[in-house]
């Protein structure tokens, strides 16, 4: 037999929704949409990017597990309030989750990060998420942006459009 492999499917927003629940993502929304004032669809997008984010460190704890959290506060914040539902926090992540754990949560200050390692640590862990991030969800897009903060930070800062930051390779270890 010739050809390739077709890719492997990527998994939508709504496959994420249906992994963490309609009921409980109905209540994140609501939640975050009421005590944020922010507009519904983009509290809908964190929620989504916030399940990305423990869908990748599931399936790749190996690569991913105890690195800097990549994404920005708010969903770092969706993510304490999925905790503290712990029975479906631990179905989510025991059952329906790729890697089949726990995942927990060890806060660290940002400061307290941005001085233990050195740039080059720091450039090499963010860049480990992207191609991850890329093979199972499809490209970046403009939605995206505001949520992945060295995503954010090479869109905004060093000019590159999500199509070229979806192009990038992991860094070298």
């Amino acid at each position: 037999m010739t050809g390739t492999a077709p890719p492997p499917a990527v998994l939508t927003a709504d496959d994420l929704t249906a992994l963490l629940g309609a009921e409980l993502h109905t209540e994140v929304v609501a939640h975050f949409t009421q005590t944020t004032g922010a507009p519904r669809e983009f509290v809908e997008r964190q929620v989504t990017e916030c399940l990305r984010y423990l869908f990748l460190v599931s399936r790749h704890h190996d690569r991913l597990g105890g690195l800097f959290l990549p994404v920005e506060q708010e969903i770092d914040e969706i993510w304490h309030y999925l905790i503290l539902q712990t029975r479906e926090y631990r179905a989510l992540c025991e059952e329906r989750l790729p890697g089949r754990f726990l995942i927990e949560h060890r806060s660290i200050a940002y400061e307290d990060y941005r001085r233990e390692p050195g740039r080059e640590q720091v450039l090499e862990e963010a860049l480990r998420w992207i191609p991850l991030y890329c093979a199972a969800f499809g490209a970046f897009d403009e939605g995206a942006l505001p949520h992945w903060t060295i995503v954010r930070f090479l869109h905004r800062r060093l000019g590159m459009s999500p199509a070229e930051i979806s192009a990038l390779e992991p860094a070298a270890a």
